[in-house]
């Protein structure tokens, strides 16, 4: 399949409705005046496990047969994904195991644990996440769930955007964070099967500009490793994100470090929503005039907010 209908995520929308929150939409009169436009946020940060992944995750294994589900599945992830489909399998009963680089953070290792999944271990390289999924594929018989480049992902994940239309239409630009693509690909789909005028953007930090210089050159770029504070967009694109966002999306945009948190600190302090720093580079793009949005009609999703609140209240309690 190179590539799924705009049907596809009409029916993941439907088959969601039972599962997932219909997440809220939100406008600031600051941010209107600051970026000349009218802006609206779709907020997955409000979303089940506080990010748009619980979507994705949902709808896949919502597909599976009853064989599947009873052997179970498997990912890699150390962020929200791995959250999701725990979550997702708690819910359906469906045994789900997460390979999880030792080094990522405990905190994300307790959650995914807390909603029953099982966690192993694995080195923190790409080539030993695929190597531990593919040898416990081998030993278990698990269905493998990938975080992004699956089309049952990349469709449910779409559906933030379909419900935004529904809730802000008609709108001229529709953006979202882009790490591995499933969110922007289902957006772009989406969206462009809705309304084909809309311009779908992606945003990502200069520091890892690897989507933006793939959908330049025409072939998916290696991230360059670099460390950024939007620590959920450092993976690279997939060959089904890719081929999506090439025939789909209108343009890739970068931010600054120094961009994204002041983007954040405004959603903070203006919006009095928590976001995580991913969800905050697209509304940087907007705020630092990345593109051309004055008197538009314009749709953020902001992809969640999952941010590790201890190091804040351990200042706050000295």
């Amino acid at each position: 399949m190179a590539d799924i209908s705009l049907d596809e995520v009409g029916h993941a929308a439907e088959r969601l409705k039972p599962w997932a929150h219909l997440t809220p939409v939100l406008t600031s009169q600051t941010l209107n005046e600051r970026c000349g436009a009218s802006v609206f946020l779709k907020c997955e940060n409000f979303q089940r496990v506080g990010a748009f992944k619980f979507r994705g995750a949902m709808n896949a294994l919502l597909q599976l047969t009853d064989e599947e589900k009873a052997r179970g599945v498997v990912t890699h992830s150390s962020g929200n994904h791995a959250q999701a489909l725990a979550l997702a399998g708690k819910l359906l009963e469906i045994p789900v195991c997460v390979v999880m680089p030792r080094t990522a953070p405990a905190i994300k290792r307790a959650a995914t644990e807390g909603y029953g999944a099982t966690v192993v271990p694995c080195e923190p390289t790409q080539a030993d996440r695929e190597a531990t999924v593919e040898r416990l594929i081998g030993e278990h018989g698990y269905t493998l769930i990938h975080p992004f480049d699956d089309w049952r992902i990349i469709a449910g994940q779409g559906t933030a955007a379909w419900e935004l239309l529904d809730q802000a239409a008609p709108l001229d630009v529709v953006l979202t964070p882009v790490g591995g693509g499933g969110l922007l690909s289902g957006t772009a789909i989406a969206v462009k099967g809705r309304s084909l005028a809309t311009r779908v953007i992606g945003a990502e930090p200069e520091m890892v500009d690897d989507a933006a210089r793939s959908f330049r050159s025409g072939r998916i770029e290696p991230t360059n490793n670099a460390q950024t504070i939007a620590d959920g967009l450092r993976t690279s694109l997939g060959p089904k994100t890719f081929a999506v966002i090439r025939e789909h999306v209108d343009d890739i945009v970068t931010v600054s470090e120094t961009e994204i948190v002041g983007a954040m600190r405004f959603l903070w302090e203006r919006l009095k929503i928590v976001v995580e720093p991913s969800s905050a580079v697209p509304v940087a793009a907007v705020l630092n005039a990345k593109l051309p949005v004055q008197g538009r009609r314009v749709g953020i999703i902001l992809s969640g907010g999952n941010v590790d609140l201890e190091p804040l209240f351990r200042a706050l309690s000295v």
